[in-house]
């Protein structure tokens, strides 16, 4: 099993900055190719970004390229979302995922993220 606790939502005007962490514990966190979702109301969960489990491979979608990094640090079994240029669509629940099959690269399908944060807010006012 593994856990996932994410840290660091808040509230923050548009055009601000928020810094997401994601701690893991339970299993080789180096194992886990990792993501960040988010579910805003009313919509379907999706997937922000990803890194692979060396942390050489990232995926980005297409709406927070530019503005959001994903970084890990295997040695603290953490997972970071850095985020710049909020916009107040960004606002939604955040949540950290791992992948326990992961191949090389970043996992980027919501179905193959087994593993699940409780999610923490994110809320960007205009």
């Amino acid at each position: 099993q593994v856990q996932l606790v994410e840290s660091g939502g808040g509230l923050v005007q548009a055009g601000g900055s928020l810094r997401l962490s994601c701690a893991a514990s339970g299993r080789t966190f180096s194992s886990l190719a990792m993501g960040w979702f988010r579910q805003a109301p009313g919509k379907e969960p999706e997937i922000v970004a990803g890194v692979s489990r060396s942390g050489v491979y990232t995926y980005y979608a297409d709406s927070v390229k530019g503005r959001f990094t994903i970084s890990r640090d295997n040695a603290k079994n953490t997972v970071t979302l850095q985020m710049i240029s909020l916009k107040p669509e960004d606002t939604a629940v955040y949540y950290c995922a791992g992948d326990s099959q992961a191949g090389v690269f970043a996992t980027t399908r919501r179905g193959e993220y087994d593993y699940w944060g409780q999610g923490t807010q994110v809320t960007v006012s205009s």
